[in-house]
């Protein structure tokens, strides 16, 4: 049987990705830089509407320099959200800084503005991380709102939100800083890679700097800081400028996806889909769904999918359960754990045929009868 896979790469069929990569080798500008880097950043930062960009290896790489940017250091609280991959989380602790879990609000799965104000009453924060979870974007206005009434900076995760857009503007672009991956897994990829972005020049000047192993300007190598070797190579980027010609179309098809899911599966009522809101155009990346019954579990479906080769997948397990994290202190933390228990993720691959998606409802359905 052909594998159907949660999200897998999706190149152009018009073969972009291609003339950019054997333009770099004609050009010789394999690595580490080039007009693939240069052009990849400005064509992201032009399209969600932001004035500065550096383009990284990771999106974690992108969180660990923005917290860097900000001053987080040892000691420093950071406030993150409950709910949400390990990745948001790790370069707190790079920094040996003590990450606190904000629960989930009921409708996005995001972090609770309620609850990320009553933090603030308890702590004193050097930074907050709000993480748009699986394409659907936080109540990043009311986020941003209470870290701007305690100045306190916001970075904004999104690496699974490109192509959200709330409120007429881009996730990734209300905080101080915001990240964007381009994993494999994502909407569209370099294969591995990550973006920073912000308004603040001097910022992201140097979050670059320290990117490119803080090497500072002389002919001979002069380092007056730690740097990393961060900097995403002008081969992986020639990847990303094609990906993002199709970007729209991608989200496009994520869209169709979920709303196949949603009509072919009314008929359950036990299924309950996490969607957009009124003011938002959601990237639907992950077709996410819980499961409120007394017989049928995630596990159920899972194993009803994987025995027909079908890729699924539980959704994030918490952070405060996490075993590495347990050590933390967590905001709420009742309501992820809920979502963690009810809830999976449909294969959401924009290359899936009506068929395919077909087969995936109708082996959901015959779970139910």
């Amino acid at each position: 049987m052909t594998k159907i896979y949660l999200a897998s790469p999706h190149m152009s069929d018009e073969g972009y990705e291609m003339e950019y990569i054997q333009d770099a080798f004609k050009k010789n500008w394999i690595a580490p830089l080039g007009e693939n880097v240069d052009q990849f950043e400005k064509n992201l930062a032009h399209m969600v509407g932001i004035k500065y960009s550096t383009a990284l290896v990771s999106g974690t790489a992108a969180i660990h320099l923005a917290l860097m940017a900000l001053g987080v250091g040892a000691g420093d609280v950071v406030f993150c959200q409950n709910l949400t991959f390990s990745a948001t989380v790790n370069p707190v602790c790079y920094l040996n800084a003590e990450p606190v879990f904000i629960d989930s609000e009921k409708d996005s799965w995001n972090m609770d503005p309620v609850l990320l104000e009553e933090a603030f009453q308890k702590y004193k924060p050097k930074a907050v991380i709000a993480v748009h979870l699986y394409g659907l974007s936080a109540k990043i206005d009311e986020i941003k709102q209470i870290c701007e009434k305690y100045e306190v900076p916001l970075i904004e995760d999104a690496a699974e939100s490109l192509g959200t857009i709330y409120k007429g503007q881009w996730t990734g672009t209300f905080g101080d800083l915001g990240i964007f991956s381009f994993n494999g897994n994502k909407i569209i990829t370099t294969s591995g890679g990550g973006m920073l972005v912000s308004n603040d020049g001097a910022a992201i000047k140097k979050a670059r700097f320290w990117a490119t192993q803080a090497r500072e300007i002389a002919v001979h190598y002069e380092h007056k800081e730690i740097g990393y070797n961060y900097r995403m190579s002008n081969i992986v980027a020639g990847i990303g400028r094609g990906q993002l010609k199709v970007l729209e179309q991608r989200v496009q098809q994520k869209r169709y996806v979920f709303q196949r899911y949603v009509n072919g599966l009314s008929s359950i009522p036990e299924i309950e889909f996490v969607t957009e809101s009124n003011h938002e155009r959601a990237n639907y990346w992950l077709s996410a769904i819980l499961i409120n019954s007394t017989t049928i579990s995630p596990k159920d479906v899972w194993k009803a999918l994987k025995k027909e080769n079908i890729e699924s997948r539980p959704i994030w397990k918490p952070m405060h359960l996490q075993p590495v994290f347990n050590e933390f202190d967590v905001i709420g933390g009742s309501r992820s754990e809920s979502f963690y228990r009810r809830g999976l993720c449909l294969p959401s691959d924009t290359k899936m045929t009506d068929e395919d998606l077909d087969k995936i409802i109708e082996i959901i359905k015959e779970v139910w009868s």
